[in-house]
Parts: structure tokens; sequence; C-alpha cells
């Protein structure tokens, strides 16, 4: 049996999972056979495997991991045939991994489909990892160390900035001066395998052809973006050369005036490098709260009244609000907002205080459904004009479909 694996390196995690190539023809999703999600925060590494039915299922933690022996680790169990007891969820026999599939979060103007890894195509990665430098880095990692463990086993990128390829020129290009646009600086858009999903399953639940559907789409986790997504393509998103800019994230600022920049950069003693780490590990939820950029502690701190806490949250869906609003101005009307990634998923009253705004457009949520909320569901009432959905991210299941058209031919 075939089978395809999947490494989905974000800044705060990685996600390795894999697939039997036979179980991904369908639209519908499938859950991964089994699945490493893996968390990296500072000094401790914690790790959870998954099997699909869940009848097995464990976690450990790791003190100052090295990231890439952990990886090498965790691929060579992923990939071995035939299964030990020394790991849940290896290989079984008979099972073999016939194509790997890494998430590339940026992709830069070239690349516009699903890309055979070739040393070429590395070097293009590699060169962009400036603009994404906590996620490029980690794809080149993921893609050496397959190398490492699995030989020249065809290896797959598959672009986040892909999906943002048909925003049209009045959305990719800044109004600075236009020799910025003709060295290649430009708006790229981020999160497109999720924005495209989310898209899709949208409309599956809907019962509607996504080439009717005007939709919001909104990927919040760690990093955070919006879509406009018109007739299943991306005509706007928040991001734009950097996963730096847009919405407020958990770490990251998102936009802000680039007077500042240049205002901190004049103090003495500043360094690129102080003012690089503090957009995108000191602001966000964690900056402006300082206690985390973790939704979940900042919303039960709000609830006990710390001040920093709420004020964290109210900035939070103040920017949302007017992420949503910028995404409604470039679609001109809207079906649906959809509401993906962990605090997209997880997150009642992040849900509901952002939709509050849009009532006026007959954006509703029935608040029973919203705190009941666990998986694809449709929060809104019967008769709302617009629907409020939350879609399950699915990010490695996308990743796992776009590859299967380069799963080697049996000889």
């Amino acid at each position: 049996m075939a089978n395809i694996l999947v490494i989905n390196a974000g800044s705060s995690s990685t996600k390795i999972s894999r697939f039997a190539a036979e179980t991904l023809a369908p639209e519908t999703p499938v859950e991964a056979g089994w699945e490493a999600d893996i968390k990296w925060d500072g000094d401790a590494t914690e790790i959870t495997f998954q099997q699909a039915d869940g009848s097995a299922s464990s976690s450990r933690g790791v003190v100052n991991a090295d990231r890439e022996a952990l990886l090498r680790e965790i691929i060579s169990q992923a990939s071995a045939v035939p299964p030990s007891p020394s790991l849940p969820g290896k290989g079984s026999e008979g099972e073999t991994i016939a194509v790997v599939g890494h998430r590339v979060v940026h992709g830069g103007a070239r690349y516009e489909e699903p890309t055979l890894v070739t040393p070429d195509v590395e070097a293009a990665i590699a060169s962009l990892a400036p603009e994404a430098p906590a996620h490029n880095q980690a794809a080149l990692q993921g893609m050496r160390v397959v190398r490492e463990v699995m030989g020249d086993v065809p290896q797959v990128a598959v672009f986040d900035t892909a999906f943002h390829r048909t925003m049209p020129e009045a959305a990719i290009v800044y109004p600075g001066p236009y020799a910025w646009y003709e060295q290649g600086i430009r708006r790229f858009g981020f999160h497109g395998i999720s924005h495209q999903y989310a898209a899709q399953q949208a409309a599956r639940m809907l019962g509607r052809d996504l080439a009717g559907l005007d939709l919001i789409t909104c990927h919040l986790g760690s990093g955070a973006s919006l879509a406009a997504v018109h007739h299943g393509a991306s005509v706007d998103t928040t991001m734009g050369f950097t996963p730096l800019d847009g919405i407020m994230m958990a770490e990251r600022s998102g936009a802000v005036d680039p007077g500042i920049l240049l205002h901190l950069l004049r103090q003495p003693g500043a360094t690129v490098n102080a003012l690089e780490r503090a957009l995108e590990h000191e602001s966000g939820l964690r900056g402006v709260s300082g206690i985390s950029g973790d939704m979940r502690i900042i919303e039960q701190r709000a609830r006990e009244g710390d001040a920093r806490a709420k004020l964290a949250f109210d900035v939070y869906i103040h920017r949302l609000r007017a992420g949503i609003g910028q995404m409604l101005a470039a679609l001109g009307r809207v079906d649906a907002i959809v509401f993906t990634g962990g605090v997209g998923e997880h997150s009642a009253p992040v849900r509901a205080a952002a939709c509050q705004a849009f009532a006026c457009i007959g954006a509703q949520i029935d608040h029973a459904a919203n705190e009941a909320a666990n998986g694809d569901a449709d929060l809104s009432p019967p008769g709302a004009a617009v629907r409020v959905l939350v879609v399950r991210a699915r990010e490695n299941w996308a990743i796992a479909r776009a590859c299967r058209n380069f799963i080697p031919s049996p000889s």
C-alpha cells in the first residue's frame, strides 16, 4: 500500500502525518492513519502521537531537544517497516512511503503549483527564507532530514503563497516607489493551503458551488490571516510581503505604522535583529498582555479581571474586525464568514465578538451553536443572510491530496 507522508513545519509546531493514498480519492476529508504533533516551546518540546481511530495515542516531553535530531527520529519511525514497539504509529508490513509532501510557507512569485523538490527548488526556497525566517528554513530542514532517512523518495513542495497568485495587481502592489515592485517587493499572502481548503469545505457545507460564492476565510492560529475568496479565487488577503503583516497574532505584531519602526531604529543601541525579535516574538497577544500568546490563557485571565489580558483580547478583536471589513470591501458582498485554525475553531468568544460588528450585513450567530461547536459547524440561525461557519483546519490532508499525482507509477 502506498502512503504519503506530510511534514507541516510551522513557526511554533511541526505536524507529521501519514495518509494511505487510496483513501484520498474522495473529496470528503479523511483522518491521517498516523500523526505526530510536535510543539516547539523554548527548551521544552511536547510530542503527541495519534492513530486515526484513536485506539493508540501517547505523548512525551523532551527537554533541550535538538530539533533536527528529533525530526530524524520521528521521520524514521513514521517511515519504518515493519512495525516496532519503540514508538506508536509505526508502518506495517507491505506499507511504503511513496512520496513526502512539505508545506512551504513562502514560494514567492515563481511557484503556482505543487512542485517536485530539486536542488534548484530548494535554492529558491532558501532565497526566500529572509522573508519567512520562522518557516522556510524549517521546511528545508525537513527536506534535508527526509533525504537522510529515506534516500531518493520523491519530495513535493506545496506552497502557501500559491493560492494568492490570483490577486489583482492593485492588491499586490505597495504604494511605495514602483522600483520596489520591480525588485520583487510586493504582497504575496500566506496560509493559502488553509484558506483554499476552508473555502472548498465551506461550499460543501453550504451545498453550493464554490464558483458562485463570495467568502471571507479567517485562519486564526499562532499566525493569523484573512482572505477574500471570490468564486474560489483569492482576491485579497491581510498578510503581505512577509507573514508579519496583517492582523494581530499570538506573538507577531501584524501591521504597524512604519514610522514606528523608523523611530525605534533611530534609538541609541537599536539593531535590526532586536527589532525583528520584538516584532516576531514579543508582540501580539503576548506583547500586549505581558502574559502569553495563547488565546485560551488570555480569555481566562480576562475573565478573572486581568486588565492587560482584557486589553489584548480587545485589540485582537478590533484588528480582526478591521481585517474582515477590508476583505468585505474587496468582495463587495459576502455569503459566509468562515473561521478556521486553532483560535478560529476553538474560541467561541472570538467568533462572537468578531461577528457582532457585522450583524448590519446579516452575519448572525446562534450562541448555543457557537458554544457547542466542535469541528465543522454552521453557527448561523435559519434565514441568516450571511452564514458564519467553523471549518476544522486540515492542511495536511490538503497537502497529501496535492501530492497524489507525484506518486511514481509501478514499474
